[in-house]
């Protein structure tokens, strides 16, 4: 038939152009044997890589100041509420603070815990007039706690050289700052080790 005669020129024309250096008979063979593989070299996809997105650096939150409490906001009764949840977290966190449990379990578990929201006295220090200083801690860093007192001043107290007690259901515990001197973060996955004396 016509139609199978210009399909076959067809073919015959398109593999010419595809494979000029081909010979006729090359191609008179593939046709033959109604097999015909087109030789094709795909692009290669260049993969993008993801941009990590950067958040910002330490001097850029200080000068944004992301973690200033504002005057107004600087009020112990604000924080009572937060420091509720703190209570309700450790007994949750201790399984009750129950009188038969054993004090070094809880003592663990107080290094790991957060902070926030617990209510703190300095008991000793080398500088006296951080002694007495009592309050809810706000924000922890590696270096210093925030803490709101019950006069409505915020205090900035360093963790080097200063002993903190926390009491909570009749159990106190202290908290050595000079062996503290880890974000809250670093903390929860640090290994602690138990040493017999500790000094300021």
């Amino acid at each position: 038939p016509q139609g199978s005669e210009k399909a076959k020129s067809f073919v015959h024309a398109f593999l010419k152009r595809s494979m000029p250096k081909m010979k006729d008979e090359a191609i008179q063979d593939m046709l033959t044997r109604k097999a015909v593989v087109l030789e094709h070299y795909p692009r290669k996809k260049t993969k993008q890589k993801r941009k990590k997105t950067k958040g910002f650096t330490a001097k850029q939150r200080r000068e944004l100041h992301l973690f200033d409490i504002e005057p107004e906001q600087q009020r112990y009764a604000i924080f009572l509420p937060l420091h509720e949840l703190w209570k309700q977290y450790i007994r949750d966190l201790c399984h009750g603070l129950k009188p038969d449990a054993q004090p070094h379990m809880i003592q663990g578990k107080l290094l790991k815990a957060d902070l926030h929201g617990a209510i703190v006295t300095v008991t000793k220090s080398k500088c006296p007039s951080y002694v007495g200083i009592t309050g809810i801690i706000l924000q922890e860093f590696k270096h210093v706690f925030k803490i709101i007192t019950k006069e409505d001043k915020l205090k900035v107290v360093p963790k080097l050289n200063n002993v903190f007690s926390l009491e909570l259901d009749g159990f106190i515990s202290y908290i050595y700052g000079s062996k503290f001197l880890l974000r809250a973060s670093e903390r929860s996955a640090k290994k602690f080790k138990l040493k017999g004396t500790i000094d300021l």
